[in-house]
């Protein structure tokens, strides 16, 4: 598949950071059927998650940024990570989802400072947030570990969160 604009890809120590596939659909279904899936709007049919492929893609070509679909060296497809910003959010979003079994392994904190910094070099984003749910234990520790600080609680489509900042490019050793 050849697209008609750039995707940047981005590699870490055991990561690579890449544009997303149709290859990767059938992995997000997985991720979808999972509980894993309830932080993020739960289950959706089939169809939705298509067009929530197809979106992304569409994502990067408007806004220059979306979610990666992150590999591990090997070629284990393991999650998606990166920036987004839908209609109707606050401002630009640093997000992540692990697919089951690739937790614990340090891949989310690996590709999230990989995305991180690609926003704040390639597109000169500011300190950015992360929209978590408050029940999502692991998503508000990661956040926590990537130097966020609590700012303030709020609800968008009817879902409360807790939103995260990020530190600020300039602070950010």
């Amino acid at each position: 598949m050849s697209l008609p604009f750039a995707i940047p890809s981005l590699t870490s120590e055991r990561l690579i950071l890449r544009a997303p596939r149709e290859q990767d659909f059938d992995a997000m279904l997985a991720f979808n059927a999972s509980p894993r899936a309830g932080f993020i709007g739960g289950e959706a049919p089939r169809q939705q998650v298509w067009r929530g492929l197809l979106a992304n893609i569409g994502h990067w070509a408007l806004r220059g940024y979306g979610f990666f679909s992150v590999d591990t060296h090997a070629g284990e497809f393991v999650g998606r990570v990166g920036v987004i910003n839908h209609d109707g959010w606050p401002e630009p979003e640093l997000a992540w989802h692990l697919f089951d079994g690739a937790e614990n392994k340090g891949y989310a904190i690996e590709a999230a400072l990989a995305a991180r910094a690609d926003a704040h070099t390639r597109l000169g984003l500011p300190a950015l947030m992360s929209m978590i749910d408050p029940a999502n234990r692991r998503s508000l520790n990661l956040a926590r570990r990537l130097g966020a600080a609590f700012e303030r609680s709020g609800s968008l489509n009817s879902h409360a969160y807790h939103l995260y900042r990020h530190p600020a490019p300039e602070t950010i050793a």
